[in-house]
């Protein structure tokens, strides 16, 4: 993000981040695309280097610091070339803030810490087959019986699902999703732990992109869970999902800055090195205009999404905002990623090019966290149609 918004702690947050991805996951980047997986002890040894927990509150083992900080974190691992790679070690970032937003002081020590240290991988689980952006129309539903909720239903593209320790579940407590009158009500959270009976994990899912994260469906079967791992009231997970949209689409519309900032990176360095009819690449003003024309959508979603962050962080409403800033940034990085391929010519087809993984990446960005065409309809409701 701009410098302007940042104070010491920023600056050397974003210094030690990035020194910390240059040695541990840009030199192994894309073994573990490949691969489909990089290692779990990578979790532990981001949770030491403090990634895992700048935002988080101290008493929880955090730092305390501010939303600058978790962009900076977001930024940083992107910019270690495997977006699978940066992603799954944030999967945290959405699990964790229904536990702060809706949790006890006894769960939040229960569950928050060990995460932060990396001993334990979290994940969000909201998505279901018929339900990815309409939350309104999950399925799976917890029966109060006696000290437990009886869990029946299935997840699936939830990021670190394979490798979780505790979920954050959305059930559904009450209400009809096929009902318009109660299809809101009744949605709840509540945190299943790996091991819990009833509770099993499919086959990896095989993607387009992100191919380093872990990506899985989740399955619950007469899954008991004690009640005292519900988050809140019964009825409250709807507020809860819907308070952490913001920060989730924020942190999202940095990744998809920085992966646009990389494929530039990427693409200067190529076509000053890459020769054609006698000169480098970058003699052609053609090529050089269109470089620039790239540089200024990076730069203008850039300043978009910071300016959005720092009303953030002011405290002011920005629903609508975040939502155009996520779509700026999505829209920006895809015009990007796809004039740093045609750039790059028959090499940026090629896998062994890392422009190539980053043009697949960047695809998801405008459908998690919410797609563009949700992102529109926030914008419509919170904005547009009150003039």
């Amino acid at each position: 993000m701009l410098d302007l918004f940042y104070d010491d702690t920023h600056r050397a947050l974003r210094d030690s981040a990035q020194r910390w991805v240059d040695h541990h996951i840009t030199p192994n980047a894309s073994a573990w695309e490949e691969a489909g997986a990089f290692p779990t002890s990578l979790i532990r040894q981001a949770g030491q280097a403090g990634l895992l927990s700048a935002v988080y509150p101290e008493h929880l083992g955090g730092a305390g610091g501010d939303i600058f900080h978790a962009l900076i974190v977001a930024e940083a691992l992107v910019r270690g070339g495997s977006v699978g790679t940066a992603m799954g070690l944030g999967s945290h970032a959405i699990a964790l803030p229904p536990i702060l937003a809706l949790g006890t002081p006894q769960q939040q020590q229960r569950f928050v810490p060990p995460v932060l240290r990396g001993e334990r991988v979290a994940c969000l689980a909201i998505t279901e087959a018929g339900a990815g952006s309409d939350v309104a129309g999950i399925r799976t539903r917890a029966v109060r019986q006696g000290d437990h909720y009886v869990i029946n239903g299935s997840k699936t593209f939830i990021t670190s699902g394979q490798r979780a320790d505790l979920v954050t579940l959305a059930v559904r407590t009450q209400g009809d999703p096929d009902d318009p009158a109660t299809r809101h009500q009744g949605i709840s959270l509540i945190v299943v732990e790996a091991g819990t009976p009833g509770f099993t994990t499919g086959r990896p899912l095989q993607k387009m992109g992100w191919w380093a994260s872990d990506t899985a469906e989740l399955f619950f079967e007469d899954c008991a869970v004690p009640a005292e791992n519900l988050l809140g009231d019964e009825g409250a997970g709807f507020v809860g999902i819907m308070a952490n949209f913001v920060s989730e689409r924020l942190l999202l519309a940095a990744s998809a800055v920085a992966t646009a900032r990389l494929a530039l990176d990427d693409t200067r360095r190529y076509i000053a090195q890459r020769h054609a009819f006698g000169r480098p690449l970058e003699g052609f003003q053609v090529t050089r205009h269109r470089l620039a024309e790239l540089c200024t959508l990076e730069a203008q979603a850039r300043a978009f999404v910071a300016t959005v962050a720092q009303r953030h962080r002011l405290g002011q409403d920005v629903s609508a905002e975040v939502a155009m800033a996520k779509n700026a940034a999505v829209k920006a990085c895809a015009s990007v990623c796809d004039g740093a391929v045609q750039l790059h010519g028959g090499m940026g087809y090629m896998r062994e090019c890392r422009i190539e993984r980053l043009f697949r990446d960047q695809r998801l960005f405008a459908i998690g966290g919410g797609t563009t065409e949700i992102m529109n309809e926030v914008i419509w409701s919170r904005a547009l149609a009150r003039g």
